[in-house]
């Protein structure tokens, strides 16, 4: 059950990402409403981080969560905000992406 609440974790740092990325395309009180968002996702990404990590190893669970948060980030970017998909940045995504897994599969 930890590691499907990890990956609830690292989901959250995408949106809290995503929220910092609509915060600066906006003025006003919507800029403002992305920053509580912002702010609300960013403490349940966290807190479930700290929840896992009292029986998941620390090291492994903050790689993955940033791992996931890295890659849903990106993808995001892609997507929503229209950068770039260089062939090289979804290398090294899949790159990413691999890495978590392999960590998850040597972790107990």
């Amino acid at each position: 059950m930890n590691w499907v609440i990890l990956v609830i974790a690292g989901l959250f740092e995408v949106v809290f990402a995503f929220c910092l990325g609509k915060a600066k395309e906006t003025t006003g009180n919507e800029m403002y409403f992305w920053y509580v968002g912002f702010l609300i996702t960013c403490g349940i990404s966290m807190g479930l981080l700290i929840k896992v990590t009292q029986t998941l190893p620390i090291g492994t669970a903050y790689a993955i969560w940033t791992g996931i948060g890295a890659v849903g980030t990106v993808l995001v970017g892609i997507v929503v905000f229209k950068e770039p998909a260089t062939l090289l940045r979804l290398i090294f995504i899949t790159t990413l992406i691999g890495s978590i897994v392999g960590l998850k599969a040597v972790s107990q």
